[in-house]
């Protein structure tokens, strides 16, 4: 009898086992269709008629510049930014109790899209019209010139800017490390007579090291992927970066896909590389749960240095180019000279009554909660496979590399390779909402399956064990164990989704059409037009937009959803 009862339930235990197998190849399968073929079929392209895509990009006269530029933005924005995104982490750690909300600031700059941000500082430091340029000019050393001293066009400029946007990146990692440092190291190198920068130098960044080189590294690769800064500022003294060139060589008419996918060929190759390696280095992720300790404690003293540090970031990156955007929007004209006379309203009167302009926005916040709302739960089983998958090693492998190529390609590659996909047989979206949700999906998966997989890792498997002792199946764990103990980290990736989605410019700008805009490629268009107090009202809608929908995040999550990116 025993044996005969037993049966049935080795039976189902093999049922069950093999339906999650098929479950999880299902999903693999979707993802790869999304993530990987768009990518071989545009390295397909650039070998067809005997690598006709690779002779035409790397024949060019100007390839051998255009490949210095990219490399010296990616480098010099990766080593501003990692220097002061690890010092205004440093500098948040040093805050007294009472500023602690001052930490939350360097977050702030990833509220404004990148595209708001390079436009608010070309209209500060335009070398003719720009506000602190003529500021400049009335000073002895630059007053009997017209244009300049600075010209926010050059690559040194380019490289400032972008560096800028990546400072807020590198301080989350790095301000995560942080965390995890006991105070009892720094309370013992304090009592033998170091000094603060002492402290920083031979405790703080040794233990910072795998902080450091995991942000150093997806630093590098969004810098060698800057597409925004490159586009909007690069035209007027013709620089171009390797994903610019993409952009042109299929805006171009006939649009020539074969030399655009060798074009981002470098960029591939490297970001698949880059993870591989990481995965590599990092190996099993469980061995980085950590219990116990004192945690990073505040400082008690006034740390004045500290306070100064990340109000002047704020200044420099959020506050001034909003001052800029904010001056022309409300003028009728972008010209260097202010009068009270001039300023209206006219121009956001104009945004509202302007059909295409309340169309991006419906488009751009429907396509960006659609992709918020697929993402999550494909992360969230994603992140179940990698994490507790031991019985789908390869499955888990997999998906753990599929899941992270997004973030080791730049998103004009993704925006060329579904452009080219989704404009063919046997699914052509080219133009719809669809598409845009599509692509939005795929740039999305490294967060919201990373960020799960931190919450699993950091709650270990003691509950998912106490729950199948009980007799509960996976799925009743999943619903009222796991998602409840990580609603915060959940609604911090969607906070953050939703924030680089409503931003997103390179991938929207290929595969929108006329008649499907989003914000960002609205604005560009503008651009291009030289409608500049449009231009600049259209940012800060944008940055109200986002703003908006942090705010509702934080309502539901409480206030440390931010803080929790």
């Amino acid at each position: 009898m025993a044996t005969l009862a037993a049966a049935p339930l080795r039976s189902l235990a093999v049922s069950t086992h093999w339906r999650a197998r098929i479950g999880y190849l299902a999903l693999l399968a979707v993802l790869g269709y999304l993530v990987v073929l768009p990518m071989i079929r545009l390295q397909t392209m650039a070998f067809e008629d005997g690598a006709q895509g690779y002779r035409s990009q790397y024949g060019r006269f100007d390839i051998a510049e255009t490949i210095w530029t990219t490399i010296a933005l990616a480098l010099g924005s990766l080593v501003i930014a990692m220097v002061l995104g690890t010092l205004l982490a440093f500098a948040a750690s040093r805050l007294p109790a009472k500023l602690g909300f001052l930490r939350i600031i360097p977050t702030l700059p990833i509220i404004m899209p990148a595209v708001a941000n390079i436009v608010g500082w070309a209209f500060l430091l335009s070398p003719g019209p720009g506000y602190l340029n003529v500021l400049l000019r009335k000073l002895p050393w630059w007053s009997g010139s017209d244009s300049g001293p600075v010209d926010v066009y050059t690559v040194p400029w380019i490289i400032i800017l972008t560096a800028f946007g990546l400072t807020s990146f590198v301080y989350l990692f790095v301000s995560a490390g942080m965390q995890n440092i006991s105070s009892e190291h720094l309370e013992a190198a304090q009592v033998s007579g170091s000094s603060t920068v002492g402290v920083f130098f031979r405790i703080v960044l040794p233990l910072l090291r795998p902080s450091l080189i995991y942000g150093g590294g997806i630093a590098l690769l969004l810098g060698l992927g800057q597409f925004t800064g490159p586009l909007l500022l690069g035209q007027n003294n013709g620089v171009k970066v390797l994903t610019t060139e993409m952009y042109h060589r299929v805006s171009e008419s006939p649009a020539d896909f074969a030399a655009a996918a060798a074009a981002g060929s470098p960029l591939v190759i490297f970001g698949v590389a880059l993870v591989l390696i990481q995965k590599g280095l990092l190996g099993n992720q469980t061995r980085f749960v950590t219990h116990g300790g004192k945690a990073f404690a505040p400082s008690t003293g006034r740390a004045t240095w500290a306070s100064l540090s990340i109000v002047l970031y704020a200044l420099l990156a959020l506050v001034i180019p909003l001052i800029g955007l904010i001056i022309v929007s409300l003028t009728p004209y972008w010209s260097g000279s202010l009068s009270w006379s001039l300023l209206t309203l006219d121009n956001f009167r104009e945004l509202a009554a302007t059909d295409t302009v309340v169309e991006s926005v419906i488009t751009s916040v429907l396509t960006s909660l659609g992709a918020v709302v697929i993402c999550v739960p494909i992360g969230y089983l994603m992140a179940n496979l990698m994490v507790r998958g031991r019985r789908f090693k390869v499955l888990a492998i997999i998906g753990d590399f599929i899941t992270a190529m997004p973030l080791g390609i730049p998103a004009v590659i993704f925006g060329v390779g579904f452009l080219l996909t989704y404009t063919e047989p046997p699914l052509i979206l080219y133009g719809t909402r669809t598409v845009i949700v599509l692509v939005y999906v795929v740039l999305m998966l490294p967060f919201a399956t990373r960020m799960q997989m931190t919450a699993m890792l950091a709650l270990g498997n003691t509950y998912n064990e106490a729950s199948a002792t009980s007799g509960a199946s996976p799925f009743v764990t999943s619903m009222r164990i796991m998602l409840p103990l990580m609603r915060p980290t959940i609604l911090s990736a969607v906070a953050l989704m939703f924030i680089l989605l409503t931003h997103e410019f390179a991938a929207s700008l290929l595969v929108r059409a006329s008649t499907t805009q989003v914000m960002g490629t609205l604005l560009f268009e503008m651009w291009q037009n030289g409608s500049y107090p449009l231009v600049a009202a259209m940012a800060l809608l944008m940055t109200v937009v986002t703003t908006v929908g942090v705010g509702i995040a934080m309502l539901v999550g409480g206030r440390n959803v931010l803080s929790n990116l």
